[in-house]
């Protein structure tokens, strides 16, 4: 059996990755705001914690050990002021030392408290998300717990697992993901010695990852299954390069591993630990000799130096980046729309079900029922304040996640025939727009005689008004020749005959709602 200050430090530690303080790499969105009060999370799982569960049997076990020595005590006087032979054996005096004996192992209590607030918190809590799913433990021997659905009396109910929660659905980013070796913090300590012999490299030690393989994944609002899940993996052929600037290339694959086990951020975990030690063992092999060895020794170095983790002591600066790459890239998560009262309600049935079973109430003696008693007492007052904490932090990011976001960029894209002539100079003049032009439309090979000019062709603004039809793209322009271009259009949002939007799909919709909303 477990010790309790064994069931305490498991408790502790769900509640450090509840808290999402196990991901100190992470410093975007919502993880910084965590890091910024990390502290104050620990401190509320170190010592308040510690003192809600001392306050809470203090109060619970001690006040009750009283009132029962008490009456202990009073039941034993009465039997020996009736002159009882054995005044320890008569069934008021037994009664009440059952209850007394069975409040006493306050160590025993403490132990079970800990297992059913960590148990109660892993069973909805899954990978960053507080999910409502089936649980399967010990006690009910493969059998179902209970998972209550909202319910108030409608004639039919349409339920689906996440229907309480916003799914974000992170972008995945294929482009190189790329940082500059000088910058990190880790190295500042070292640079004399890292640049003493190559001083040279002091101005090119940037590293790229890269994706060269990607398999196509979920489409829409979907979060992947287990068997399609997919992974960042490193290139085992070739999984580093130098480009022509003499910058290292790390590539990688993007796509499902039918090798996964376990939870997904344990396998990943074991994936970027194995593409950490290929990277480190490639750049030491004598394979690259006929490279320049002082450029990758110099990488090499500089990776090497360790940035450790509460965790890993000895972990090197490229498993940082690393981390930091794979989880940016696929963190999709859940948010809750209101996890205080989702647990609340819970809690209360796991309550009822695991700590104080209803079927079991009928055949316990009163010590049993007023140990169980006892036990729902101080979960409910150390759980609470737990759901009050995390609440508190959910709410905050759901308002995050909610608050209006800005159009940073907005763009026409304007047939020639519907802006005005005075403008046209100013159109000839743009080498981008001419450009977009040839690819596009083909414009160097018309029936005009342009053939084979390049880029930028000698067009007239005879040649504009005679193809009217192309289209141009406010992109190319400074903001100074929109201005004039959209002064000229009278109700441009009634002319406009497409709308396309660059956005997450929430968000997105939100902002449109609105003028949208009685269109058809």
């Amino acid at each position: 059996m477990p010790t309790t200050e064994q069931l305490r430090s498991r408790l502790v530690k769900k509640l450090s990755e509840l808290f999402q303080l196990n991901q100190p790499d992470l410093d975007f969105g919502f993880y910084r705001i965590m890091h910024a009060k990390a502290k104050e999370v620990s401190e509320f799982i170190d010592k308040d914690l510690l003192k809600i569960v001392s306050d809470a049997f203090g109060i619970v076990d001690e006040s009750r050990k009283v009132e029962l020595q008490a009456a202990y005590e009073k039941a034993l006087q009465t039997a020996k002021d009736y002159g009882v032979p054995n005044p320890e054996e008569t069934e008021p005096v037994q009664k009440v030392k059952s209850a007394l004996e069975a409040i006493k192992d306050t160590a025993s209590s403490e132990a079970d408290i800990y297992d059913h607030l960590y148990r109660f918190f892993e069973r909805y809590y899954d990978d960053g998300d507080f999910i409502s799913r089936r649980y399967y433990s010990r006690e009910t021997s493969g059998k179902a717990a209970p998972f209550a659905i909202p319910y108030n009396g409608e004639e039919l109910k349409l339920h689906w697992a996440n229907g309480d929660q916003y799914y974000i659905k992170s972008t995945e980013h294929f482009s190189s993901f790329t940082f500059d070796l000088r910058q990190a913090k880790e190295i500042q300590t070292q640079k004399g010695s890292l640049f003493a012999s190559s001083e040279e490299l002091a101005s090119s030690l940037k590293v790229h990852f890269r994706v060269i393989d990607a398999t196509e994944g979920e489409h829409g609002n979907v979060k992947a299954s287990d068997t399609s899940k997919r992974f960042f993996t490193i290139h085992v052929e070739k999984p580093v390069e130098l480009n022509d600037d003499g910058e290292l290339v790390v590539n990688f694959h993007y796509r499902a591993d039918p090798k996964k086990k376990g939870q997904d951020s344990t396998w990943r975990d074991k994936l970027n630990n194995k593409a950490v030690d290929l990277i480190l063992k490639h750049l030491e092999s004598t394979d690259l000799a006929y490279t320049d060895s002082t450029i990758y020794s110099t990488y090499l170095s500089a990776l090497k130096i360790l940035s450790p983790t509460e965790k890993v002591k000895k972990r090197p600066l490229l498993a940082k980046y690393i981390n930091q790459y794979t989880a940016r890239n696929t963190m999709d998560y859940f948010i809750h729309k209101d996890l205080g009262s989702f647990l609340s309600r819970e809690l209360d049935f796991y309550i009822k079900n695991e700590v104080m079973r209803l079927d079991d109430i009928e055949d316990a003696d009163m010590p049993a029922v007023e140990s169980y008693l006892t036990k729902i007492r101080v979960i409910r007052s150390i759980a609470g304040k737990l759901i009050d904490f995390l609440a508190h932090l959910e709410d905050f990011q759901k308002k995050l996640w909610l608050k209006k976001k800005f159009v940073v960029e907005t763009n026409y894209c304007i047939t020639l025939d519907r802006i005005p002539e005075e403008l046209y100079p100013d159109i000839l003049c743009n080498e981008a727009q001419i450009k977009e032009w040839i690819t596009l439309f083909a414009i160097d090979e018309t029936k005009t005689g342009l053939t084979n000019l390049g880029d930028s062709l000698p067009l007239t603004i005879e040649f504009l008004k005679s193809n009217y039809h192309l289209v141009l793209d406010t992109q190319f322009f400074p903001e100074e020749f929109t201005e004039k271009l959209l002064a000229n259009i009278e109700n441009i949002d009634d002319q406009n005959d497409g709308l396309l939007i660059h956005s997450e799909n929430f968000q997105a919709l939100n902002f449109i709602g609105k003028k949208y909303k009685e269109t058809s």
